[in-house]
């Protein structure tokens, strides 16, 4: 079985930063692909950015580029997600995932199976 933890969300005036990070634990797969989505109140779940874990691969949305930066900490299997330039827009819950397989098309959430209980984040204008 994998964990997801995530932490690091919060509230933050609109032009502010916040650092999301997402620890796993369990089994080794779940670290081939880790993404990072997020769901506001009223809207579907959306893709933010993915990485691959053997090529360092990244994904963003395009909503997001420029403005947010994954990066992995291979030490304590820990993606981390930091976000700048923040506006109420990025309000919502954001949610780390992980595959069961690899191979998986990283922005497509389906294409997830374990993901963390979500972190808020709030931005304020």
């Amino acid at each position: 079985q994998v964990q997801l933890v995530e932490s690091g969300g919060g509230l933050v005036q609109a032009g502010g930063s916040l650092r999301l990070s997402c620890t796993a634990s369990g089994r080794t797969f779940s670290s081939y692909v880790r993404g990072w989505f997020r769901q506001a109140p009223g809207k579907e779940r959306e893709f933010v950015a993915a990485i691959r874990w053997s090529t360092y691969s990244i994904t963003y949305a395009n909503s997001v580029k420029g403005r947010f930066t994954i990066s992995r900490d291979n030490a304590k299997n820990t993606v981390l997600l930091q976000m700048d330039s923040l506006n109420p827009e990025d309000t919502a819950i954001y949610y780390c995932a992980a595959p069961n397989r690899i191979g998986i098309v990283p922005d497509h959430s389906n294409e997830y199976y374990y993901w963390g209980q979500g972190t808020q984040v709030t931005v304020s204008s």
